[in-house]
């Protein structure tokens, strides 16, 4: 991707000046570690030029460089934003905004991450870079936007199907109640009428069926039955 490197440009330590002679060698020394690749050795060695001297505006720049590099992106950006806000010329701040922009990018805070290239342009409207990467920042802002949105969306679906089915399971609870409570009362029902033995069923049965056969009877009798018609010449 086109100038996709400024996202990790981690400035050179010849641009920072170094103030006071007692700090210089033990930047010195940190630089050389750095340059090793062994940035913890390298943050040690520029804490130690701040102890020495607490101005130095070389060795807190560097401590920042040296954090991000171990990928401390919250610390680096803290450090940079601490020397940002000390007496130092715009070209440095302007350097101390854009690398915390880095850092804040690396640890995703997006909103963070533009307000910091912002601010590094407005110190230096030339830099191509902290253009590029504050685009790339807010595009990464409103990316990360939509997919909370998108997530926030799907959880309120999710609660909504939720309530819905405690509902549906209530009201599921409610029937089978309704239905357990009626057959209590069907089988209370059932036990308080009395019983009848087996002859007495078989008597009341056959007693039926005697009855049927003489209601037979009685209509076959009536189907033969005939109206006389009289003559009425």
């Amino acid at each position: 991707m086109k100038r996709i490197k400024a996202l990790f440009i981690l400035f050179s330590f010849t641009v920072v000046s170094v103030f006071a002679q007692n700090e210089k060698p033990m930047i010195r020394e940190g630089n050389k570690d750095y340059n090793k690749g062994d940035f913890g050795k390298a943050e040690d060695k520029y804490r130690q030029s701040i102890q020495k001297n607490s101005q130095t505006d070389a060795g807190k720049f560097n401590l920042g460089d040296a954090l991000y590099k171990q990928k401390k992106y919250d610390e680096a950006a803290a450090t940079f934003q601490n020397l940002s806000n000390e007496k130092i010329s715009d070209e440095m701040r302007s350097k101390s905004f854009y690398n915390q922009g880095n850092a804040y990018l690396k640890a995703d805070k997006y909103q963070e991450s533009a307000d910091a290239y912002k601010q590094s342009l407005r110190l230096n409207p030339k830099d191509e870079d902290a253009r590029y990467n504050y685009a790339y920042a807010l595009a990464k802002l409103r990316q990360q936007q939509q997919q909370k949105q998108n997530k926030d969306d799907k959880n309120k679906q999710n609660k909504d199907k939720d309530k819905k089915d405690q509902q549906k399971q209530q009201q599921q609870k409610n029937e089978d109640k309704q239905q357990n409570k009626d057959q209590q009362q069907q089988q209370k029902q059932e036990a308080q009428q009395p019983k009848i033995s087996k002859e007495d069923a078989e008597r009341m049965l056959q007693a039926l069926k005697n009855d049927e056969k003489d209601l037979q009877k009685r209509l076959a009798k009536k189907e033969g039955a005939r109206v006389k018609i009289e003559k009425q010449w």
